[in-house]
């Protein structure tokens, strides 16, 4: 079976790169880039016992460094020039307030920063901007900005620009996708979000603009890992209180798009639209002097970004995992990994996001109201070979929704759909849905034909084949499955079809990179609108709000919620987790004072640095 797979993976691939060859429209030769996914898969498949004994070692015996080895003595102003690994332009909503992309959330870690550190189990400490007291009912969070915190134009950071955080997050014109619990949760926040009252009864600042008060309806230890603590510079980007601009204005200005500011370690300097952005050091940093004189952010395409770290163009970025082997001998690099906090999935389309009511409404016609049709499809996909085969063993089979990183809340022993064509069939069976017609697709229980648009975003060598592998997967059980508009969609555009719920949308392939706070109400809640799938319950709302209630602050009680959650979903199926994943970094040797360990300073721009 391991050799059928791999076959018809290799096929999907050498395909895919004459498919590109011919369709690209470009000069390779003169812009310099390969041709996608051309000489890797042949060499590949011509060295697969090679490759398969290297794939199987990393699969069983994954162990990366998480910090640079380099601890020479940095250059006093250095520069560094860091690769955005896409291939797409990043959006440039740049403000945690309105950005939706995790590129803009990259760009945002250079400039911006919470006020509440947080340490290596992402918990909030008074190591920031920032200290904080909790009261004693746990119901009330008292944060005092230190002195010398100030915005890149000179102004100080005041508790009312936290305060006007939460009043745009809140506010009724708000249609962003932020307005989850850790903000409902305070006190006269709804009816602040309704349009009742101007004020939010639960918020007070000090007289000296030093010091904000906030409390809380009731008390939940997501506070501990997720309260927001990113201020907006309300002298800077307008006032909504007052009417001096509106939300919608904020959100498409310039103060927003093309010259953000914030108090974090680097200004920005200059924005090419899409493709870099300058980022020059804050002198003023209220930590200290930042170590690097300058970074330049550039979009780099997952097609040259190891001819890029092979040259030194770029001295930091992500490698994708797929070509991990050929990362592995490029010589002035050293790679960095450990498993991510984040992944990959199928959704299913269960119904709508309801504007008007702020909350997702179940389609009770949707195509897949029977969830045996959900669960059979789970079956019928052979994760373990895509993990195996296109990423080395750098992926392997997701379960739960609650990834495995949360070792206090991740299900090791739920019992989930793996690789099983035959009990596939049979769910499909049972639910009525058989071939009528001879032709080897189901139709569905009324006898009708049962197609589903499947849509999925491009980027880099493996996106078309793991889209093609999928719907042979599904084929291979009877359900005819075809790509949207018979191809992949961009980053942006296919977030924008999937929010919007697209019709013809079916089925969709997306990717969580997840929060802090193990809570995930912020992705599957009724009113959340990140829930794409647009699946809700009673049994789910209940579960969500007893993970974050005040009897949650007692671990145990929060793990058999959490338990009784996974176990949810597992049934339901509104999305079928596919792989976790590790990231990978590559790093220039120059650099120094890099770490990707939660907690680590060295995690943090203000320290890195180079070498000579």
């Amino acid at each position: 079976m391991a050799k059928k797979q791999f076959m018809l993976l290799a096929s999907l691939l050498l395909v895919l790169s004459v498919f590109l060859a011919a369709c690209s429209g470009k000069d390779k030769e003169g812009s310099g880039e390969k041709e996608p996914g051309k000489e890797p898969e042949k060499e590949q498949e011509e060295t697969k016992g090679e490759d398969e004994e290297e794939a199987e070692e990393s699969s069983t015996n994954i162990d990366f460094p998480l910090e640079v080895s380099n601890n020479a003595e940095p250059i006093e102003d250095g520069e560094m020039t860091v690769g955005m690994v896409t291939d797409t332009p990043f959006e440039g909503t740049l403000n945690r307030v309105f950005y939706s992309g995790v590129y803009d959330a990259e760009i945002l870690q250079y400039f911006d920063e919470r006020l509440l550190a947080s340490d290596g189990d992402y918990l909030i400490t008074n190591e920031g901007a920032a200290e904080y007291k909790l009261s004693d009912d746990k119901k009330t969070i008292t944060i005092k900005i230190r002195d010398g915190v100030n915005w890149h134009d000179g102004e100080p950071v005041k508790a009312s620009d936290l305060l006007y955080a939460y009043q745009l997050l809140g506010h009724p014109d708000y249609v962003g996708e932020r307005y989850t619990f850790l903000i409902q949760n305070v006190e006269g926040m709804p009816e602040y979000h309704a349009g009742e009252t101007t004020e939010i009864s639960g918020i007070t600042v000090s007289d000296d603009d030093k010091e904000i008060t906030i409390t809380y309806t009731e008390a939940t230890p997501s506070l501990m890992s997720g309260i927001w603590a990113y201020p907006v510079p309300r002298h800077y980007v307008g006032d909504i209180m007052t009417g001096e601009t509106t939300i919608e204005e904020i959100e498409s200005s310039d103060k927003i798009r093309m010259n953000p500011i914030g108090f974090g370690p680097y200004k920005v300097a200059k924005i090419v639209p899409g493709e870099s952005v300058l980022f020059e050091r804050n002198e003023d940093y209220w930590r200290g002097k930042p170590a690097l004189k300058s970074i330049v952010l550039k979009v780099v395409s997952t097609a040259t970004v190891l001819e890029s770290l092979k040259k030194g163009d770029v001295d930091l970025a992500s490698i994708p995992t797929d070509q991990y082997l050929n990362a592995k001998d490029i010589d002035n690099i050293e790679i960095l990994g450990a498993i991510d906090y984040a992944y990959t999935y199928i959704g299913f389309k269960l119904g709508k996001w309801d504007e008007e009511k702020k909350e997702n409404i179940m389609d009770p016609n949707s195509k897949f109201a029977d969830k045996r049709v959900r669960q059979a499809m789970w079956y019928a996909m052979d994760n373990e070979t895509i993990g195996k085969e296109l990423y080395h063993g750098l992926r392997y089979p997701a379960t739960s929704l609650i990834i495995p990183v949360f070792e206090s809340f991740h299900d090791a022993d739920l019992e989930t759909p793996s690789y099983d064509p035959e009990k596939a069939k049979a769910l499909l069976d049972e639910a009525g849905f058989v071939d009528v017609d001879g032709d080897g697709f189901r139709e569905d229980p009324d006898g009708n034909e049962f197609v589903l648009n499947f849509a999925s975003m491009s980027g880099g060598e493996t996106a078309q084949p793991i889209a093609q592998y999928y719907m042979q997967n599904w084929a291979d059980v009877g359900i005819k499955v075809q790509l949207l508009d018979g191809r992949l969609h961009e980053f942006n555009s296919f977030y924008d079809m999937v929010k919007a719920d697209e019709p013809k949308i079916d089925i969709f392939q997306g990717a969580w990179s997840v929060a802090s706070d193990p809570d995930p109400s912020g992705i599957y809640g009724r009113t959340s609108a990140f829930n794409y799938s647009r699946f809700t319950s009673e049994k789910n709302d209940e579960l969500l709000a007893a993970g974050t209630s005040e009897k949650a602050f007692d671990p145990e009680y929060r793990k058999d919620i959490y338990k009784q959650w996974q176990a949810l979903m597992a049934d339901e199926v509104p999305v079928a987790p596919t792989v976790y994943r590790y990231y990978l970094t590559g790093v220039n040797k120059r650099v120094v004072n890099y770490s990707e360990e939660p907690g680590s300073e060295n995690a943090r721009p203000w320290k890195w640095a180079v070498s000579e």
